[in-house]
């Protein structure tokens, strides 16, 4: 055999869908799944873009279809890129992704942020393989700018319309054994249709730790559109807060941070440094009175672990309501006159209630295990808290004397805690945990939920990662339109 029928030979057992040959800073071009169209990738240098063509059924489900364009990367990223399209396409949930992914196997674990032909912009997540996708949605429309995160095992999608600031649209934690490959990828929606993307700006950076580098806390406070599921990102920074209140007066949040309360105005800024007195080692249960007057606060300061204490809510000195302890705050009665909190009695954790002027309590539950998170409703009539009586917690409700005790959520794939109604009284937003957490711990993958106050299904509203801390505490806006909470990245110095 001469040696052109030899190189031949070799070149005929390399699959035609596979580009060995770099494509601008890529390094392969493969059709990932069942493909009946080839697909095509190619950097076209003078308009600095990427122009990929690709097919498939879907990037959904549990295996997907499509063409990628990728290399192999280990250790932290930020991938960020605009998507156009050549033509109008068929297909309305076409998709451009900017994607990390574990395999080329069409039912590998992934996450990407998908541009839809329609505009729709979502993140998109595998987290086992062979496992149903899983998604979180902006309602920021292309076209625009997506960015994905890789910080660890930590992944975080965001969006920039008209060039301002990224926003989130979700967060989750995924293990990936490094390589990783990291791409763009184009699926066609439809295994009978081609389509064509135009990927430009398209910036990837990689850090790969050193030895013995520790990463660092990120906590964000963001905010989060009830109607349309938008978040912004109103304060940023290297350390750990936690439980944001919305003020009464829409005008300030306040937050806890290494056993202070902080304030900040709603439109961001730097935060101040609340005077509580004697309430020093402030943990994360904390909120004002109905009138905007009063803060209660749960302090580690004295002899029995957490106790509650009130301060003016512009500060001074603080004046103890529970001397024994431990004892968390958790609500206000809508005339201020009453307490409600979660307390330690009797080796049991129940709900209790006390007069905001001082006195003796009133335990509201006796149920063995966990009852935490009370909270009044905005008339008064009920107090809603959560529950681990019958195994993980469940939103529960009760009238204000702890009669009539009746669970609420029942979903067998989430642990429900803290839930906070609205000011207008129609929602409960709550914080969802896989049932197999136990607890409430941080740096977790959770899912904000919202339901009816009168019951009813309730919907993901918002994907982070998070956990402790993310909303302990009431955080509507006194408008009812707006949540506020924190979420958490580990990242390297």
């Amino acid at each position: 055999m001469n040696i052109y029928r030899l190189i031949a030979t070799l070149l005929a057992t390399i699959p035609s869908s596979l580009t060995a040959a770099p494509v601008g800073i890529f390094e392969e071009a493969t059709d990932v799944g069942k493909i009946e169209l080839k697909g095509s990738s190619e950097y076209l240098p003078d308009k600095n873009q990427y122009r990929i063509t690709g097919s498939g059924k879907n990037i959904w489900f549990a295996e997907d279809a499509f063409q990628f364009l990728s290399k192999k990367l280990s250790g932290d990223l930020v991938f960020s890129m605009d998507t156009g399209w050549e033509a109008v396409g068929k297909e309305p949930h076409r998709k451009a992704c900017a994607m990390v992914r574990q395999s080329m196997d069409p039912d590998s674990p992934y996450v990407d942020v998908a541009v839809h032909g329609d505009g729709l912009i979502e993140m998109q997540y595998r987290t086992a393989k062979g496992a149903t996708t899983l998604a979180a949605r902006t309602p920021v429309q292309a076209p625009a700018t997506v960015k994905l995160e890789r910080d660890g095992d930590v992944f975080t999608a965001s969006v920039s319309k008209d060039g301002g600031p990224f926003q989130p649209i979700g967060a989750v934690s995924l293990a990936m054994p490094d390589p990783v490959h990291v791409g763009i990828g184009v699926g066609a929606h439809n295994a009978a249709n081609l389509e064509t993307a135009l990927i430009s700006n398209v910036q990837l950076t990689n850090r790969l730790p050193a030895n013995g580098e520790k990463r660092a806390r990120e906590t964000t406070l963001e905010t989060l559109d009830i109607a349309t599921s938008e978040r912004k990102i109103v304060y940023r920074d290297r350390s750990l807060f936690e439980a944001p209140n919305w003020s009464p007066d829409g005008k300030l949040f306040y937050f806890n941070r290494a056993g202070s309360i902080w304030t900040i105005p709603v439109a961001g800024g730097e935060p101040a440094k609340l005077d509580t007195g004697v309430a020093v080692k402030n943990n994360n249960d904390h909120g004002l009175s109905a009138d905007g007057k009063w803060l209660a606060i749960s302090s580690g300061s004295g002899e029995n672990g957490s106790q509650i204490y009130i301060v003016p809510a512009t500060g001074g000195e603080a004046r103890e309501i529970t001397p024994t302890g431990p004892s968390y705050w958790h609500g206000w009665s809508p005339d201020g006159k009453t307490l409600t909190y979660c307390a330690k009695r009797h080796d049991n954790y129940d709900v209790y209630t006390v007069p905001s002027a001082g006195g003796p309590e009133t335990r509201l539950t006796d149920a063995a295990g966990l009852d935490d998170g009370p909270e009044y409703s905005p008339d008064g009539q009920t107090i809603f808290f959560h529950s681990e009586r019958h195994g993980p917690a469940k939103l529960w409700r009760m009238k204000p004397d702890g009669t009539g005790q009746e669970q609420i959520t029942s979903d067998e794939a989430y642990a429900d805690w803290f839930p906070h109604p609205s000011p207008d009284g129609k929602w409960i937003v709550f914080v969802s945990f896989d049932q197999s957490v136990k607890g409430h711990p941080s740096d977790k993958n959770v899912v904000l939920r919202l339901m009816p106050a009168t019951g009813g299904k309730p919907k993901v509203i918002a994907t982070l990662f998070g956990g402790q801390g993310t909303l302990n505490v009431p955080s509507w806006s006194p408008d009812s339109t707006k949540i506020a909470f924190v979420s958490y990245r580990h990242l390297l110095p």
